[in-house]
């Protein structure tokens, strides 16, 4: 009787794995041909497949999780088949490692694995496991040469300025008017699809990096940026909400400028158009990169002086929040050491905000600006930092040539990293930008205030005017209400001269 009319409880058991590392078309294809070659081959020994394991697009080199193959080694392990089928061994291992723990796992239940391409590999037996290392290491030194190959090519993509794919980058990618065919993953089905120019700026998303950019040299604050992204409707490339680590990302990107940028690190001119001049972006790289910066996600300020005012009892150095009393319906300025009683926080609000939109709107408003940075050659520092940056390139090659050791290339890329910082902050000295600037010289200081969001009027406040909170007096004032308007003390922080209060 031959194999074939053996009944298929009585025959040997087999199991069947296939992969396939990249499946550009999502119809499992490749994966398919492997299976029916394997299926052709436990027929013709007569083997019984009694399951078929399957990882499509998966790469064994990578090491990402391989559901099914983790699945077919507890199965085996429990004793459900005594042979593997596989259509060449690399697609059941690309790692040393992993390839021992097969070793170990088929000899301690009498596993053999079979090929489709190789034939037989008998793990029981030294040379059997010597062929399967052996196998294993070439497929390894394969799979390295060509993770060389695509990254020589990302870098020189890189080098070149070039957009390398992946999630269309916020800002850039126009419509050419074109399409071209992309097949649709798991179906095999062919779209058309339009043709992006990924050197060219979207002018709504290009606006939008601007006007972040100058919210944060204006004195604003990531998690304003967020609410602007919101109020306009801006989401990300892929259609998310702009958090506030996306928002913060984008502004820290290098392309923002047109620097193009290899693992981490700087490596020139892009080929695309820059969304943000180089001074500007460094200056937001500088104010974001910051120690001192305030980075913790704590409660949104929403009122105008809360943690700005300061408190005026004697040795008091604390700033004042607003809380609500009765109910919630009086907001007041209160110490944070609850010195004294309240300040109504509307009333007071209103007070300050008159006295700093008077003094703006004066013929005198422009000697209220701050002067520009003296002495910053935008194009000098620019040119150094280049140069800079090309001899870091330099000392990594000298390093990985043998030319240094690694005590020289250490000191060498501390000392150059260490001036870049510096030019940074020179640039973003020159680059960041007064709060004052939009609201000195327009005909209505007003209407432009009301229309600023809040943590821009909050950084107009901190620059401009320093309010101290002394303790008011009781009872009811001359004019008949019951604020001590004399109790708050302002003193101008520019210009000449400042308001009759």
């Amino acid at each position: 009787m031959t194999a074939t009319n053996t009944p298929s409880d009585q025959r040997i058991r087999a199991v069947i794995y296939t992969r396939i590392s990249q499946d550009r078309t999502g119809a499992g294809l490749g994966v398919d041909r492997q299976r029916e070659d394997c299926e052709a081959l436990a027929e013709r020994n007569g083997w019984n497949v009694v399951e078929t394991y399957s990882d499509n697009d998966v790469s064994a080199y990578s090491g990402k999780a391989r559901k099914d193959y983790q699945r077919m080694l507890a199965d085996l392990d429990n004793g459900t088949a005594t042979i593997v089928v596989t259509w060449h061994t690399d697609r059941l291992h690309r790692s040393p490692t992993e390839l021992e723990k097969y070793i170990d796992l088929c000899e301690r239940r009498g596993v053999s694995t079979h090929t489709v391409q190789a034939g037989k590999i008998d793990l029981a037996t030294p040379s059997g496991r010597m062929t399967a290392r052996i196998l294993g290491a070439v497929a390894r030194q394969e799979s390295e040469h060509k993770g060389d190959r695509v990254a020589r090519a990302r870098r020189q993509k890189a080098k070149a300025g070039l957009w390398s794919g992946g999630i269309r980058p916020f800002g850039w990618g126009m419509l050419t008017g074109e399409t071209k065919k992309k097949t649709v993953k798991g179906t095999g089905e062919e779209i058309d699809v339009p043709v992006l120019d990924m050197n060219k700026l979207v002018p709504e998303e290009a606006a939008a990096l601007d006007a972040g950019t100058d919210q944060i040299l204006s004195g604003g604050s990531i998690r304003g940026l967020v609410r602007w992204f919101a109020d306009k409707g801006l989401t990300s490339t892929t259609g998310k909400p702009i958090d506030h680590q996306a928002a913060r990302d984008l502004l820290l990107r290098p392309r923002n400028a047109g620097i193009a940028v290899y693992r981490g690190e700087e490596i020139g001119k892009g080929k695309w158009e820059a969304a943000i001049d180089e001074p500007r972006f460094r200056a937001v790289v500088a104010i974001l990169n910051n120690p001192s910066r305030v980075t913790t996600l704590g409660p949104t300020p929403k009122w105008f002086g809360s943690l700005i005012y300061e408190c005026g009892y004697p040795r008091c150095t604390k700033t004042v929040k607003c809380t609500r009393t009765g109910g919630g319906n009086h907001p007041s300025y209160r110490c944070q050491d609850q010195h004294g009683g309240g300040r109504k926080a509307k009333t007071l609000d209103r007070y300050i905000k008159d006295l700093i939109i008077e003094r703006l709107s004066r013929d005198d408003a422009g000697e209220l600006l701050a002067p520009a940075a003296d002495g910053v050659d935008v194009a000098g520092l620019q040119a150094e930092s280049e140069r800079i940056r090309r001899r870091l390139t330099d000392m990594a090659g000298m390093f990985g040539a043998g030319q240094i050791d690694m005590a020289q290339f250490t000191e060498g890329s501390d000392t150059a990293r260490a001036q870049l910082e510096g030019i940074t902050a020179q640039l973003g000295r020159a680059a960041v930008k007064d709060p004052l600037v939009g609201l000195v010289g327009v005909p209505d200081v007003r209407k432009v205030w009301d229309s600023l969001p809040l943590d821009r009027r909050r950084a107009v406040l901190r620059s401009l005017l320093r309010v101290t909170l002394r303790p008011p007096r009781p009872g009811r004032m001359p004019d008949g209400g019951y604020f001590d308007y004399q109790a708050i003390e302002t003193e101008w922080k520019r210009g000449p001269g400042a308001p009759e209060c």
